[in-house]
C-alpha cells in the first residue's frame, strides 16, 4: 500500500477516535446504565469501530513506523473505549470490592490508614496522588488511576514479543491480541478498580524487563555485579508486589521455571543459546524473598491461605460447585452455560489452542524459529505447566482465585500469541499469498476482537448488570446513613450495603453500617417474598434498601429468579412499611416486621 495512502488512513483513524470520545463526552450518563455499550451513542461506536479497522489493517500490512502508527491507533482506541466511564461522566465504576478499594483511598486521604498498613497499597496510593495533584474528586482520580494502569498493557505487550522473537509482524499480531484484553473474563478479574485485575496490565512490564535482561550479555554495564537491566527487573517486580501479590507470585513462578529451564540446559549443552542466557536465578529467589516476608506478615493472606486450604478438602466448595449452581440459575433464566461461554471465553479459547498448538510444535522441532527465539519461547511455555497446576489447585479450593489465576495465563498466552499468529500467518502466505493472508487475518482478528470488545466491561449481555454507581444513589445512600437510627441495621434487596459505606466514609470510619455484613447484608427472597418480613432479616425493625440498579439486576437480568416484581408492590401495601427517601435511582423503607396485617 502507498505511503500517501497510509498517512491518510490513519489520519482518519486517529481523526475518529477523537470524534467518538467527543460524541461520548456531548452524552453523559443521566441515569443508572444497565450496559455502558447500549448508552453510548452509535456514532462512537462508529468512530471507535472505523479506528480499530484501520489499526488493525495497518499493523498487519505495514511496517516501520507505519506500522508503529497503527499500534499506536489501536492502542489509542482501547484507552478511549475502556477510558468511556470517566469519558461519560459516570461518577464511579464498580460495586463490591472497587468500593472498598474507593473507601481505602478515602482512608490514605483522610490519614485513618497508611500505605504501608495495607496489604497491596499501589493502586490506592497512585489514586491519591491524581487527587492531590489535579484537585479531581476522589471516585473521578480512582477511575483515570484504572486507565493509567492500563496503558502499559498496550504498550508492553508487542515490545516484549517484539524483543523474544525479533519480528515485527509478531509484535504487530501481539498488539491485536492485547486489545481483546483477554485477562479480563468478568468472572474473577474485572475492568475496574479491582487491584487484582489492575495488577494483571502491569505484568508485561516485568516480562519485558527480563526477557532484555537476558538477552543483555554486556558486562560493561556491570555495577558490583549487578546491571540496570538487572534492576529494573528487580524494581519492577517489587513495583508489583504493591499492586497485587498474587500476580506478583505468578512472575516469580515464570522466573523459577526460566532457572530450571537453564540449570537443565546448562548441564546438557555447551553451546546454546541457554548457556549465553543471563542467569534468573537470583531474581527467583529476591522476588520470592520478598513475597514471603511481605505476605507472610500479612494477616489477611494468611487467612486467604487458610481458606484455601480448607477449601482444597471440602467437598462442598470449589469451583465445579459453584459451576453447577450457576449453570442450573442460567437455565431458570433461559440462558445456558455454553452460551455464556461462547460470549465470554471463545476467543480467549481460540487463542489458547493456537498457542498451545505453536508451543508444543516448536518442542517437536516443527516450527521454522531461530534457536534463541525458541529458547525463549520455552521458557514461557514451560511456566503455563505450574501456572496451570496452580489454576487447579484454586479450582478445588477457591473459585474466585481460580478465574484470577486464568487472567493471569492470559496475559502469558497474549505474549505467546503474537509468536504463533506470526508463524501460523507465514504458513498461511506460503499455502495462498501474503495479500490473501493478510485479508484472511484482518477477517478473523477482526471477528474475535468484535466480539472480545463486548464482554470488556459488566452488561446484560453476559448476564450481568452493569456496576454503574450514579451520584443519585451515593446521595441517597448518604442521606439513609446520616439520618439512619443507629439501633437499625439496614439490608438491600439483593445486593448489599455495607460496601457503599465503605465507598462514602472511608473503611476505617466509625459507622454501623457495616454490622449488617454480620446479617448476610440482604433480606432473604423466599420470607419477603412471602410477606414475612421478620423472617427476610434479623430482627423486627430494619431499613430496606432498594436502587435502579437493584432493579435492574434482579427484575431484568435476572428476569425475577430470586424477587418477584410485584414484592415491592406488596411491601407499599403493608402497614409496617414507610418510605423515607425516594430521589428515583434510590429508595429507602423502614420494616416493621411485628405490624400486624
Amino acid at each position: 500500500m502507498r505511503r500517501a495512502v497510509l498517512n491518510v488512513l490513519l489520519a482518519a483513524g486517529f481523526f475518529a477516535v477523537a470524534f467518538g470520545v467527543l460524541v461520548a463526552r456531548n452524552a453523559p450518563a443521566s441515569g443508572y446504565e444497565a450496559s455502558i455499550y447500549a448508552a453510548t451513542p452509535s456514532l462512537a461506536w462508529l468512530g471507535f469501530a472505523f479506528a480499530l479497522a484501520v489499526a488493525v489493517g495497518t499493523t498487519l500490512s505495514a511496517r516501520g513506523v507505519h506500522q508503529g502508527l497503527g499500534i499506536a491507533l489501536g492502542g489509542t482506541t482501547m484507552v478511549a473505549i475502556v477510558g468511556l466511564p470517566s469519558v461519560r461522566n459516570y461518577y464511579f465504576q464498580g460495586k463490591g470490592d472497587a468500593l472498598t478499594h474507593l473507601g481505602w483511598t478515602r482512608d490514605f486521604l483522610q490519614g485513618t490508614m497508611y500505605p504501608h498498613e495495607l496489604f497491596y497499597p499501589g493502586v490506592h496510593s497512585i489514586a491519591s496522588a491524581f487527587h492531590l495533584a489535579s484537585g479531581v474528586p476522589v471516585q473521578r482520580a480512582v477511575l483515570v488511576t484504572v486507565v493509567f494502569l492500563f496503558v502499559p498493557f498496550l504498550l508492553f505487550v508487542p515490545l516484549v514479543v517484539r524483543d523474544l522473537s525479533g519480528s515485527a509482524l509478531a509484535a504487530g499480531f501481539a498488539a491485536i491480541v492485547s486489545w481483546m484484553v483477554l485477562p479480563i473474563n468478568n468472572v474473577a478479574t474485572h475492568m475496574g478498580v479491582h487491584t487484582n485485575s489492575n495488577a494483571l496490565f502491569l505484568v508485561p512490564v516485568v516480562l519485558f524487563a527480563f526477557v532484555a535482561y537476558l538477552r543483555r550479555r554486556d558486562d560493561l554495564e556491570r555495577l558490583f555485579g549487578l546491571s540496570p537491566l538487572s534492576g529494573l527487573v528487580l524494581l519492577t517486580g517489587a513495583g508489583l508486589l504493591l499492586v497485587h501479590p498474587q500476580q506478583m507470585i505468578n512472575v516469580v513462578v515464570i522466573l523459577a521455571a526460566a532457572s530450571l529451564v537453564q540449570f537443565v540446559g546448562r548441564r546438557r549443552f555447551t553451546d546454546h543459546p541457554v548457556v549465553a542466557h543471563s542467569s534468573a536465578y537470583v531474581h527467583t529467589l529476591a522476588l520470592g524473598g520478598l513475597f514471603v516476608l511481605w505476605a507472610g506478615s500479612n494477616a489477611r493472606f494468611r487467612d486467604a491461605f487458610s481458606g484455601l486450604i480448607y477449601g482444597v478438602f471440602a467437598s462442598d466448595i470449589g469451583a465445579s460447585s459453584e459451576v453447577g449452581q450457576r449453570g442450573g440459575s442460567l437455565t431458570e433464566i433461559g440462558g445456558s452455560l455454553g452460551e455464556l461461554f461462547v460470549k465470554m471465553f471463545l476467543v480467549s479459547a481460540l487463542v489458547a489452542l493456537a498457542v498451545g498448538l505453536f508451543v508444543l510444535l516448536t518442542w517437536l522441532g516443527w516450527t521454522r524459529i531461530e534457536r534463541e527465539s525458541k529458547t525463549l519461547v520455552t521458557y514461557f511455555g514451560f511456566a503455563l505447566i505450574p501456572l496451570n497446576g496452580m489454576f487447579l489447585v484454586y479450582f478445588i479450593g477457591t473459585p474466585t482465585m481460580a478465574f484470577r489465576q486464568v487472567g493471569f495465563i492470559f496475559v502469558v498466552v497474549t505474549i505467546l500469541a503474537g509468536v504463533a499468529l506470526a508463524h501460523a500467518f507465514g504458513w498461511l502466505s506460503g499455502a495462498i499469498t501474503t495479500p490473501g493472508a493478510s485479508a484472511v487475518a484482518a477477517l478473523v482478528l477482526g471477528a474475535c476482537l468484535a466480539l472480545a470488545l463486548l464482554t470488556v466491561f459488566s452488561t446484560p449481555f453476559i448476564y450481568t448488570a452493569g456496576q454503574h454507581v450514579t451520584e443519585q444513589q451515593v446521595n441517597g445512600y448518604e442521606t439513609a446513613f446520616e439520618h439512619g437510627n443507629d439501633e437499625r441495621l439496614y439490608a438491600g434487596y439483593g445486593y448489599g450495603v455495607y460496601r457503599h459505606s465503605d465507598g462514602i466514609y472511608g473503611t476505617e470510619a466509625d459507622t454501623t453500617v457495616s454490622s449488617s455484613w454480620s446479617y448476610g447484608d440482604v433480606v432473604e427472597a423466599e420470607s419477603f417474598g412471602e410477606g414475612n418480613y421478620s423472617g427476610a432479616y434479623a430482627g423486627d425493625e430494619y431499613y430496606l434498601v432498594v436502587t435502579e440498579y437493584d432493579l435492574v439486576r434482579e427484575l431484568e437480568v435476572y428476569r425475577g429468579l430470586h424477587y418477584d416484581e410485584h414484592d415491592l408492590d406488596r411491601l407499599e401495601g403493608y402497614e409496617g412499611a414507610n418510605k423515607l427517601v425516594s430521589n428515583g435511582e434510590f429508595r429507602l423503607y423502614t420494616v416493621d416486621a411485628d405490624v400486624d396485617v
